[in-house]
């Protein structure tokens, strides 16, 4: 048989270090970034590993370290409009310190969720991530004395020592209802969601707390479904004669104040001359389709997910991390309230 036809085995950390000229435990150093070895060695060794293709077993590694090099993230946002800006700020994190991260989609579902943690487990995994499509309060995971770091991130546990990462809800509505305000808008409605939710309450204190620096008075705010559907419905609760008519318009998500943008356009409303409109989540499929593009509130859930890689490696590496952070929300300004 031709020695070409045999089977190719995997490059061994043998091979590299033959190939590069020292020894295996320089080979481990290099790859591994750990020791005191030259640069010009260090970088030669990753050439002929990257050269060779060799990978690292990874098994070894998990047995000689404790550590498997991976996380679970399990979340129950089966559109992934929340979830994966999150994964992409953990991953930016976490792969350059050769952490993987498996995703689990929950639905809502307590068994299959505690399903995806007797199999996250069965992975020997190095902590778990649980994430939502909203921040509302649920259930902790039940990891009692398996002794692994889990983070709640845009989502509530109901432990109280856990560590949960949120958006600043009420900051950012502060920060919609501050920008209307600068540009000369003082009868500012709030249409939003349902009253159950938790973000729905602290937008609506932003909302009171920003009209409360000048003297503007609040509008009753008006709550239904995050749908295209009700920003058209309160549209047609808000603008007419003998309503009220506000000259501005804080909603609680984008697909409500693009539901609102089309009323307003229908009713020969001109936004923003007529009726400033500010959204909430910057959706960009939403925010720039809308006509005309939507000033909106970004919640930053890939920064919350950077953060969430940072306090995993932390943790993962001995440092204890916990309690509720906010992190801030920014504003996008776009035509909705500038007119350009």
């Amino acid at each position: 048989m031709n020695p070409r036809d045999l089977p190719r085995t995997a490059p061994t950390i043998r091979d590299v270090a033959r190939e590069a000229g020292v020894s295996i435990g320089t080979v481990s150093k290099a790859l591994n970034k750990t020791g005191a070895i030259a640069p010009e060695t260090r970088a030669r060794v990753i050439e002929v590993a990257e050269r060779l293709q060799f990978r690292p077993n990874t098994l070894a590694k998990s047995l000689h370290s404790g550590l498997s090099g991976s996380i679970g993230l399990i979340s129950n946002d089966s559109f992934g409009r929340f979830t994966m800006p999150i994964m992409e700020g953990l991953e930016r994190v976490l792969a350059p310190q050769g952490i993987g991260v498996f995703m689990c989609n929950a639905t809502d579902d307590p068994a299959r969720e505690a399903a995806h943690v007797e199999q996250l487990m069965a992975k020997q995994i190095d902590g778990i991530v649980v994430t939502a499509r909203r921040s509302d309060r649920r259930p902790s995971v039940h990891l009692e004395g398996l002794g692994i770091p889990v983070i709640y991130v845009f989502s509530h546990s109901d432990d109280p020592g856990a560590l949960t990462l949120l958006p600043d809800d009420k900051g950012g509505a502060e920060l919609a209802v501050s920008h209307l305000l600068q540009i000369g808008r003082r009868r500012i409605a709030h249409v939003t969601g349902p009253e159950h939710f938790e973000a729905v309450h602290l937008r609506r204190k932003g909302y009171l707390d920003a009209l409360s620096t000048v003297d503007a008075s609040p509008l009753p705010t008006l709550n239904g479904k995050w749908t295209e559907a009700w920003g058209r419905d309160a549209v047609a609760q808000l603008y007419g004669p003998g309503k009220t008519n506000p000259d501005a318009l804080f909603c609680g998500n984008d697909l409500i104040a693009r539901g609102a943008a089309d009323a307003l356009r229908e009713l020969g409303r001109l936004v923003p001359d007529d009726v400033a409109i500010v959204g909430f989540d910057n959706w960009a499929v939403m925010a720039e389709a809308c006509r005309p593009a939507l000033t909106s509130i970004d919640m930053n859930l890939a920064g919350l997910g950077a953060e969430a890689g940072r306090c995993m490696a932390a943790m993962i590496g001995g440092q204890p991390e916990h309690g509720q952070r906010l992190l801030p929300c920014t504003l996008i300004t776009r035509a909705s309230t500038l007119g350009y």
